[in-house]
C-alpha cells in the first residue's frame, strides 16, 4: 500500500452528514465485523490430524473488538494513512479502519512469513509503516509514542495529525496523564480517544475510577473533551471531526470518550463470569441498529445490504486464504528482525 494519502474529506465538521459518507461509515464497520468474525472461526478451527481440536491456526490469545465498530469508523474516517494512529491490544477495527492491507494483517495475526512484522508480532503488535499504525498489549502505551509522532509532524511543517486510542482502564495509568499534559503544553497535533466499553478486563470503571467520564479530566490539563454516548458511530464522527480540524490547525490536542461495548470477552475464551448485564448485550449490537437507522432514512435496502456484506466476505475471505497460503517463520531465523 503506497503512503500517498487520498485526497482528506472535505465534509465542514458539524455539517449534517450526506448519504454516502453515512453508507460508508457503515461500510467499515461491517468489514471491521466481518474480518473478526473469520479470526473467531479460524482461532477455534480445527488444524486437522495431529493437533488438538478447537486450537485454531491463529497462535496465542486473541483479544476481539465486536461492538466497538463506532469508533474506528467515526474516528478513522477523517483521517489518512499519512496521519499515525496508535491503537490497544484489541486493535482490529482501527487498523481495518484506517486502511491497513488485510492481507498482510491477516498474515500476522496467522504468525507467517508474510505478515507485517515477519509472523513475529502477532495480533496485539500490529506495526504498518505504510498506514503509520501501530499497537500494543501494555496498557496505555500508544499515548506517548503518538505525541512524538505529532511533534515530527508540526517539526516537519506539515498538517498531519497522529490519534492514540487506549480503553478506559489505561485512564488511570501514568501514560495516559503525563501525555495529557504534554501534549497540552506543547499544544501537539494529537487527538486522544477512550474507549469506554465498561469493562477493563473485569473491573467496571466504577470500581476503579473516581470520575464517571474520563472527558472530564481534559479540563485538568486545559484540553477540550467530550463524551460521545450510545455508540453513536455519526456523534462520533463528528466530535472526532471537530477535534481533527482543531488540530491540524495548529489549536492542540482534543480528548473523546465514546461509550462503546464490548459484545464479547476480554479475550476469546472468557467465560465473562463478571459481566450480569450479557443477555443484553446482543440487542445492543452497534451494526444492526445503525443498518435500522439507514433503513429508516432510505439510505439502505436488501440489495445493497447483501452488496455490502458480499464485498466485505470477499475480501476478509481472500485476506485468510493468502495467510493459510503462507509459509510459517523458519525457527533458524528466530533471532532475525528482533534487533535494529
Amino acid at each position: 500500500m503506497s503512503t500517498t494519502a487520498p485526497d482528506r474529506p472535505q465534509q465542514t465538521p458539524g455539517a449534517a452528514l450526506d448519504a454516502e459518507t453515512r453508507r460508508d461509515l457503515y461500510r467499515t464497520m461491517v468489514l471491521a465485523r466481518t474480518f473478526e468474525e473469520a479470526m473467531l472461526r479460524e482461532y477455534h478451527a480445527d488444524k486437522g490430524p495431529g493437533f488438538d481440536i478447537g486450537k485454531g491456526l491463529v497462535p496465542g490469545e486473541m483479544h476481539l473488538a465486536a461492538g466497538q465498530e463506532p469508533v474506528a469508523a467515526g474516528v478513522c474516517a477523517h483521517l489518512t494513512t499519512d496521519d499515525a494512529v496508535t491503537a490497544t491490544h484489541r486493535p482490529h477495527h482501527l487498523a481495518i479502519a484506517h486502511g491497513m492491507d488485510l492481507r498482510k494483517m491477516a498474515a500476522e495475526i496467522f504468525g507467517r512469513e508474510t505478515g507485517l512484522g515477519r509472523g513475529r508480532g502477532g495480533h496485539m503488535h500490529l506495526f504498518d509503516p505504510d498506514t503509520h499504525f501501530s499497537c500494543s498489549g501494555i496498557i496505555a502505551e500508544g499515548y506517548p509514542p503518538a505525541l512524538g509522532q505529532a511533534f515530527a509532524f508540526r517539526r516537519k511543517g506539515t498538517d498531519r495529525i497522529a490519534v492514540a486510542v487506549t480503553g478506559e482502564g489505561a485512564a488511570n495509568q501514568g501514560g495516559f496523564h503525563e501525555s495529557l499534559n504534554l501534549a497540552a503544553l506543547w499544544q501537539l497535533p494529537v487527538v486522544f480517544v477512550v474507549e469506554d466499553n465498561d469493562w477493563g478486563i473485569s473491573v467496571p470503571r466504577s470500581a476503579s475510577t473516581a470520575v464517571p467520564s474520563n472527558a472530564l479530566r481534559g479540563a485538568a490539563y486545559g484540553i477540550p473533551a467530550e463524551r460521545i454516548e450510545d455508540n453513536d458511530v455519526e456523534a462520533v464522527y463528528a466530535a472526532a471531526g471537530r477535534a481533527v480540524a482543531r488540530a491540524r490547525a495548529g489549536e492542540g490536542p482534543t480528548l473523546i470518550e465514546v461509550h462503546t461495548l464490548r459484545l464479547w470477552g476480554h479475550f476469546e475464551g472468557d467465560a465473562q463470569g463478571y459481566r450480569p448485564e450479557l443477555e443484553d448485550v446482543p440487542s445492543r449490537d452497534p451494526i444492526p441498529a445503525y443498518e435500522t437507522r439507514l433503513r429508516v432514512d432510505g439510505l439502505l435496502d436488501d440489495r445493497l445490504c447483501a452488496q455490502i456484506r458480499a464485498q466485505a466476505s470477499e475480501r476478509v475471505e481472500d485476506a485468510v486464504a493468502y495467510a493459510k497460503a503462507s509459509p510459517m517463520p523458519d525457527p533458524s531465523d528466530a533471532g532475525a528482525h528482533v534487533f535494529a
